[in-house]
């Protein structure tokens, strides 16, 4: 049933916009009041999931949703498109913060946080500018709501307001910002001076007579000004960040910031370039295989760490450039499975800071080497991390496993061997520094001498997080199972985009 059949459906644009900045200013206003300020905050996170449901519905029925704001230049504004890939991102960034508002309160209350009302108000900002990249209707709008939500995310990453948090969001905040303005603006101004237009379209702007030599140097700007992307050398903000609070980096990592970079460059290759024009261009492979090596690199160096959440930025490096990988292969069903990457490591990488934040909150450990034997204190979260895991590896029964056969069949569709090599060998880098963390938490003891006289375990020995955490835990390692045994809904999305299709016969 559709809430909002009274609203014209292009204000539903307009709502999914203004719903998470009007929570953000409530959240001020009620900031005094924790209880009646967190009520906001779910609530808004509700009502904005309802409103994305909608745009869904309409999609489905194949109704155009467009709304122009302003003109900015003449022929160029502000203005806002419905498509299935930034309906796609918005069910995603939508759902997820409703879970990780659930789990931010018992972490920030269980952690003693201060400025807890910034934190949620500065969330719901950084929320309402995710919902702008959806919908940007031109790379204009794209560019601006993408430079908001990396200052709105910048109070977050420094949010405990010591020397390490500091540093962190100077690097997070000097990269972002100095990709986005000495590479993204100047592919912008690239593509306006050859096109006369930023509008995004299906099959792309760009027409067979422009320069191919032009558009390889634009292709390169792209990859590397849509920062958030992480592709080396320009990866090193996202580590950086790890010093925010895990709701944050839960954001950072899962919700917001890294999938609006994927999903850009998703975008800008779909209605920019067009699939079958980059398979013409000098640099597509050779981003191709930077992608790829950004892959494998940042997996090896995830193994060096015993920071936990510092394993798991190295991952998001990794998984990110499967998506990045997957757009470049110029494959139909290879795009296919870079979109649904972005749900499936939304739900297995969020399952697994949520984890990570629970150990800290409950047994104050952040490195790997400290938590051999967890698992008889905290054993919903040790399980919970292994469904996480093994969806990030792509393994059956969980999420991850359809995202990376579409990838796996698109490379094979495009002639990419190595590509395929390096899946393969990725995934194998995923089980060596992801799966010996619940194997030695359930099946190590913490001391050697504990053997045969061990006490049996009983749940009087847990020490869980705050139920908020859990809860939202539980919710996301569900769907970590549930969107293997279900993902249908996301895949018909996925076949209504322009020439992207899970079928080799490019039907979608």
């Amino acid at each position: 049933m559709n809430l909002w059949q009274g609203v014209e459906p292009s204000q539903l644009i307009t709502l999914s916009i203004l719903v998470p900045f009007i929570g953000a200013l409530l959240v001020i206003a009620t900031g005094k009041i924790p209880n009646l300020r967190e009520t906001v905050t779910l609530t808004t996170a509700v009502v904005l999931f309802s409103i994305v449901l909608a745009i869904t519905d309409y999609t489905f029925q194949g109704t155009e949703l467009r709304l122009n704001v302003i003109d900015i230049f003449p022929g160029i504004g502000l203005n806002f498109v419905v498509e299935p890939l930034g309906v796609l991102f918005a069910l995603v960034a939508s759902f997820l913060w409703i879970i990780t508002s659930i789990y931010a309160i018992g972490y920030m209350r269980g952690h003693n946080e201060e400025n807890q009302t910034r934190f949620f108000c500065c969330f719901a900002l950084a929320i309402s500018s995710v919902m702008a990249i959806c919908f940007s209707g031109n790379l204009l709008t794209l560019f601006i709501f993408y430079e908001v939500l990396t200052l709105s995310t910048y109070p977050l990453v420094t949010h405990a307001g010591n020397d390490a948090a500091k540093q962190g969001g100077r690097t997070y905040l000097g990269i972002l910002l100095s990709t986005s303005i000495a590479f993204l603006l100047f592919a912008v101004l690239g593509t306006y001076t050859l096109t006369g237009t930023l509008d995004f379209r299906a099959g792309g702007i760009f027409s067979d007579t422009d320069n191919k030599a032009v558009l390889s140097v634009l292709l390169v700007l792209f990859c590397y000004g849509i920062g958030k992307a992480a592709i080396m050398p320009f990866h090193r903000w996202l580590p950086a960040a790890m010093v925010a609070p895990t709701p944050v980096s839960a954001l950072l990592h899962a919700v917001a910031v890294v999938k609006a970079g994927v999903f850009s460059i998703l975008k800008v290759v779909i209605y920019i370039f067009g699939i079958d024009n980059l398979k013409e261009l000098a640099t597509t492979d050779i981003m191709l295989y930077i992608g790829a090596a950004t892959i494998l690199l940042s997996s090896c160096i995830a193994m060096t760490k015993d920071n936990l959440k510092a394993r798991l930025a190295y991952s998001t490096v990794s998984q990110l450039s499967y998506i990045v990988v997957g757009a470049l292969l110029a494959s139909s069903i290879a795009a296919a499975g870079s979109a649904l990457h972005i749900a499936t490591h939304a739900v297995g990488k969020i399952t697994l800071f949520f984890c990570a934040g629970a150990i800290m909150v409950a047994s104050h450990k952040k490195n790997i080497s400290d938590m051999v034997g967890l698992g008889r204190q905290m054993p919903i979260t040790m399980a919970a991390f292994a469904i996480g895991a093994i969806s990030i590896i792509g393994l059956p029964p969980m999420a991850g496993t359809w995202s990376k056969w579409y990838l796996t069949i698109g490379a094979l569709d495009a002639d990419k061997l190595i590509i395929v090599a390096v899946l393969m060998i990725s995934s194998l880098l995923n089980i060596a520094y992801l799966l010996p963390i619940p194997v030695k938490a359930f099946f190590n003891s913490q001391n050697e001498g504990e053997k045969e006289n061990s006490k049996p375990w009983s749940w009087s020995d847990t020490k869980e997080a705050p139920l908020p955490m859990l809860i939202a835990i539980g919710i996301t390692s569900t769907g970590c199972l549930a969107l293997f045994f279900y993902p249908q809904p996301l895949i018909d999305l996925i076949n209504l985009i322009p020439g992207v299709s899970t079928h080799l016969n490019g039907e979608g």
